[in-house]
């Protein structure tokens, strides 16, 4: 909770009284003088809150207070079905009237059966089952055995378990993840999902594949393309409608989620043939040039699956051909989502670079393996020339890849240059909150309350809002020209403000500010 003036820390009362001490042990006339002229100006807000900071950041419970009002720029990445969690799914899967093996523990439709499928409901009233349920469809108190023997088999798993109570429920789903991220002040959202429902892969199954990626763009134009991007638009506004209901954002009463702007990134489905693949690439690029809520494309699924190692080049030609007919489409890639051990050496030596170089990606998820890279110092400064965000999953690259600590090149990347930003992967499946992963940052890598505002503000620079940024530059010493005389928290001048109504992204950026003003006046 926020430091008010009667819970002052030990550290500013002993500040205060060295202060003093100085003052008392000074010469007298040195003390009148320095009364004749002014009197020294105290801490600023942003300076007590870095003290306030500084003493409790080795006290993991208010550090994590502290940490969850802590004005969060954004979430770059978070796949919305893995953002869900078990306990939701299981209420949604009951509510839709789905079973569950007890064998697999994949959920499905009727009919059931209470020995070997039984309705899902039957855990609202069976703690055993429920219980059973939650470590299923999650990481939680997993443990490695024959079956499942690795958090990364686990991980991935979970997602054909609970696929069947995700497609009954999106429009909660979103209402989840909206309400949950403006409960810590997070200010921005980027959700990863496929509102096509699969339609562009199964069109891409249509054609048959020569490697002609000219030939085959028309053939799926012609066969169907504008009438997916429909459908999904419709989706969209479905999922979008519903979650407003169970927001109450109509109602007195509206959850504060129902001002957080959310946007959405089309996800490929890598391990597929490459004609469904490529389909799904044409399909993304359409959604987004047609619908304004979807501002890029991203390609998901387990990199170090076959398909996706043996087409990684295919799959970033593809990229790179369709960003030459239409450039303005953003691309965040998933890429060295990898380790040693998990995939042959020569794996890792190339695939963050084709997706920086050759895709032409202006974000990348993970980037865990960028020190086995060919020539990785020329590429780390390349990416922070290019400015290239990393986004860095802490939690989900320790329980997929078991790389955490000094492991991690998160200090690497900042040493670097390289601009990165914390997000959550999949919140739900790893039983986290993007709160918890800036605690992670801070207790594994020392971070200061400078780095975590910077880390704060790299969210929103470099998300895939439109328009101009409110910085002059990413170093965030000073505001755009029209802003240069702003002071968050007091009404903008004329020309700031005309800044702000032209450009959403520079506006949640001063959303962001006002916010840290709040958030530091409390200090």
């Amino acid at each position: 909770m926020p430091r008010t003036h009667r819970g002052l820390s030990w550290q500013c009362l002993a500040l205060v009284a060295v202060m003093a001490v100085v003052w008392l042990l000074a010469p007298s006339n040195a003390r009148g003088q320095a009364a004749q002229v002014v009197a020294p100006a105290g801490p600023t807000a942003e300076a007590r809150t870095a003290a306030y900071f500084a003493s409790i950041r080795d006290q993991p419970p208010l550090l994590r207070a502290f940490l969850r009002a802590f004005p969060k720029g954004a979430d770059l990445h978070s796949h919305l079905s893995g953002a869900v969690y078990a306990e939701s799914y299981i209420a949604h899967a009951a509510a839709a009237g789905l079973c569950v093996d007890r064998a697999t523990w994949v959920a499905g439709p009727p009919p059931c059966d209470p020995a070997t499928r039984p309705a899902v409901a039957d855990a609202l009233r069976d703690a055993t089952l429920y219980d059973a349920l939650v470590d299923a469809w999650s990481v939680r108190d997993f443990v490695p055995d024959p079956a499942v023997r690795s958090g990364r088999a686990q991980f991935f798993r979970t997602f054909r378990l609970f696929n069947a109570a995700s497609d009954v429920a999106r429009g909660d789903m979103l209402a989840e993840v909206v309400a949950r991220a403006a409960a810590q002040n997070v200010h921005y959202l980027e959700l990863m999902l496929s509102p096509d429902l699969g339609r562009a892969a199964r069109l891409g199954a249509l054609q048959q594949w020569d490697g002609d990626l000219p030939r085959l763009h028309a053939a799926l134009q012609a066969a169907g393309m504008d009438e997916i991007v429909a459908f999904g638009r419709a989706q969209l506004d479905a999922m979008e409608a519903r979650a407003r209901e169970v927001l109450g954002c109509d109602t007195p009463g509206a959850d504060p989620g129902c001002a957080l702007p959310v946007r959405y990134l089309y996800q490929v489905n890598r391990v597929q043939p490459p004609e469904r693949v490529f389909a799904q690439m044409v399909y993304g690029f359409a959604l987004v040039q047609a619908d304004p809520r979807v501002v890029g494309v991203n390609i998901v699924a387990p990199e170090d699956a076959y398909v996706a190692r043996r087409d990684y080049r295919l799959h970033m030609a593809m990229f790179a051909y369709l960003r030459e007919r239409a450039p303005a489409v953003n691309l965040a890639l998933h890429a060295g989502e990898l380790t040693l051990g998990l995939v042959p050496p020569e794996d890792l030596r190339f695939h963050i670079r084709e997706a920086v170089e050759r895709a032409g990606a202006r974000r990348i998820g993970h980037g865990v393996s960028i020190m086995y890279e060919d020539d990785p110092f020329g590429l780390l400064d390349e990416m922070a020339r290019r400015g290239v965000l990393v986004e860095i999953n802490l939690t989900s690259n320790a329980v997929i890849l078991g790389v955490e600590g000094r492991q991690s090149p998160f200090p690497v990347y900042r040493a670097a240059g390289v601009p990165v930003a914390l997000s959550t992967d999949d919140e739900g499946v790893s039983r986290i909150d993007l709160t918890h992963e800036y605690q992670r940052a801070v207790e594994q890598f020392g971070l200061g309350y400078a780095d975590l505002k910077t880390l704060s503000r790299n969210g929103l620079e470099y998300s895939f809002l439109p328009g101009a940024s409110l910085w002059e530059t990413p170093a965030y010493a000073r505001f755009a020209a029209p802003c240069h005389d702003a002071v968050p928290g007091a009404p903008p001048p004329a020309a700031c403000q005309a800044h702000l109504d032209a450009s959403e992204k520079a506006r949640v950026q001063w959303h962001l500010e006002e916010a840290f003003a709040r958030f530091e006046t409390a200090y």
